[in-house]
């Protein structure tokens, strides 16, 4: 059972007879009580009138999956079996990161008939929305009171990263095109493998000339190469306190899931073989064996549920755990944010050692708000914010020349420019052969 406002502006409304019977001389208190126990009756009038809210049926149509911040159509039909005509609202239980709104959905199904109302999600966070009930709650004749009824019946969305930076993908698998020998484009560098032989054109590099094809066609032949397949990429994803950092609209670990995703997209389109790793104490999603088509599925899949935790990364463990993926990558992205020499320790002390066959970019996320306050210097307090924000990027700075004197490569950038300068290092490493 439940009482509407109405209810409540009866019983005001009961100040007007009593009014009237304290002029007259009635008693107040009788007239009151009187007033009260009229309203009684009505709520269990309304009450004993309302259609049954348990003698309706309730199904869901809900997506499995869905993207962060695209619209997600949700439906619930109820089916009315009771005799009596139902006039009903309904709520939807979603949490509010789904962006189901407040407002309750009316319903008028007549006995024996279904109706189905829209409920649009907008979703705001990555990971699992679940509503387990829908609440009915049928009116009365009058619209005093009613009775109300939970219908377990569960619905679940994966919210999956909004992928944002796919927009990158087209430019970038065209100049993978150009390298790969599919336009006149041919490229040469060492660990490219042979593709074909043609005539020597000027401009060319004269290191590619094939001497004993030029002898055997008497005209001078020139060797083109192609960038090497089935190179294998890890892409490492920090999920401990850094990465819960907020930059612009989203955390560090959000940008990273963009980076990622575009990377993976462009190097399972080259033939590479890509792994991922979420980690930060333990593993949180992992990656691997996974090809063509299905790879960038399995990776959102995986990404959707895992957020940054408030804790310090075990980089030893992760990269340790990299060799549970493959024992031999060329490619290493480690997608982090080692802007600190205080907190970059433990990641620096367990850097793996770079090699000629194995490359290690370290991509951070930026605050470009950093770099407008360290360019302030209007009043004594943004001189202050000013040094803070020097001091901060110094800091960055140290951290990146620490990583490049240990072998590897430091990339930063904001949110919005990361993934594309992570996809065009990765395009360059193909283009000198190096990958």
């Amino acid at each position: 059972m439940f009482v509407t406002g109405r209810l409540a502006l009866a019983v005001a409304a009961g100040v007007v007879p009593l009014v009237i019977a304290g002029l007259a001389g009635f008693p107040p208190y009788a007239v009151l009580g009187a007033w009260l126990g009229l309203c009684v009756v009505l709520v269990i009038i309304d009450v004993v009138f309302s259609a049954s809210p348990r003698s309706v049926t309730v199904t869901r149509r809900v997506p499995a999956r869905a993207r962060l911040g695209e619209a997600v159509p949700v439906s619930v039909a109820v089916h009315n079996h009771g005799s009596r005509e139902l006039h009903a609202l309904l709520r939807d239980a979603w949490q509010p990161t789904a962006g189901a709104g407040t407002a309750r959905q009316t319903l008028d199904i007549p006995s024996g008939e279904r109706r189905r109302v829209d409920i649009p999600l907008l979703p705001r966070r990555r990971g699992e929305l679940v509503s387990e009930f829908v609440v009915i709650r049928s009116r009365g004749p009058l619209g005093l009171a009613g009775r109300q009824a939970v219908h377990r019946v569960r619905g679940a969305i994966r919210v999956l990263p909004a992928f944002s930076s796919r927009k990158h993908l087209p430019s970038r698998l065209a100049r993978l095109r150009e390298l790969d020998g599919n336009t006149s484009i041919q490229v040469r560098g060492q660990g490219t493998e042979f593709d074909s032989l043609r005539e020597y054109v000027r401009g060319d590099d004269v290191r590619s000339i094939d001497w004993r094809a030029t002898a055997r066609a008497g005209t001078t032949m020139l060797r083109t190469w192609r960038p090497e397949r089935d190179r294998h990429v890890v892409i490492i994803i920090d999920t401990g306190r850094t990465a819960a950092a907020r930059v612009g609209d989203g955390t560090r670990a959000d940008a990273a899931l963009e980076a990622a995703l575009l990377l993976a997209a462009l190097a399972a389109r080259a033939g590479d073989h890509v792994h991922l790793l979420m980690y930060d104490r333990v593993v949180r999603a992992r990656v691997t064996g996974v090809e063509g088509n299905a790879l960038l599925p399995a990776l959102t899949d995986a990404m959707a549920p895992v957020h940054a935790r408030l804790v310090d990364t075990d980089w030893h463990g992760a990269f340790a755990a990299v060799r549970t993926l493959t024992t031999r990558p060329s490619l290493i992205v480690v997608l982090t944010a080692q802007d600190a020499a205080e907190s970059a320790r433990g990641f620096l002390g367990a850097f793996p050692d770079a090699s000629r066959a194995t490359s290690i970019l370290v991509g951070s996320v930026t605050d470009e708000s950093i770099v407008e306050l360290a360019q302030q210097r209007g009043s004594r307090e943004e001189v202050y914010l000013a040094a803070a924000a020097e001091r901060t990027l110094r800091d960055a700075e140290n951290v990146a020349d620490a990583i490049r004197r240990a072998g590897g490569e430091a990339i930063s950038a904001d949110p919005e420019d990361l993934p594309p300068r992570i996809a065009d290092r990765y395009l360059e490493l193909k283009a000198a052969g190096r990958l």
